[in-house]
């Protein structure tokens, strides 16, 4: 059996960087908001490496919030269009469009 030291400036906890979903929603939500996502995503592998656990999370945390904030804003128009043809199809029921 061989030995493996642990790594150099020992353990260091994982912190998910939410690169994938600030990336989806930067390509299929809001733009702005998710170039801000891929912004502090791409800062939280960096200060992790450089021992910034306390940023490492903060970039995370950012990160996380704005992609959420972008697909949360993406959603707005579609559950208007939903409401528009859903009122739409009442009214043309009714007989009101002829």
């Amino acid at each position: 059996m061989s030995y493996v030291p642990p790594p150099p400036g020992g353990y260091q906890e994982y912190i998910p960087n939410h690169l994938v979903w600030a990336i989806l929603s930067t390509l299929f939500c809001c733009l702005p908001l998710g170039i801000v996502s891929i912004v502090y995503a791409s800062q939280v592998d960096g200060k992790r490496g450089a021992g910034d656990i306390a940023g490492a999370r903060e970039a995370s945390d950012k990160a996380k919030f704005w992609a959420m904030l972008s697909a949360g804003l993406a959603l707005i128009p579609i559950l208007l269009y939903l409401i528009f043809v859903v009122a739409l199809g009442v009214v043309g029921g009714l007989g009101g469009l002829n």
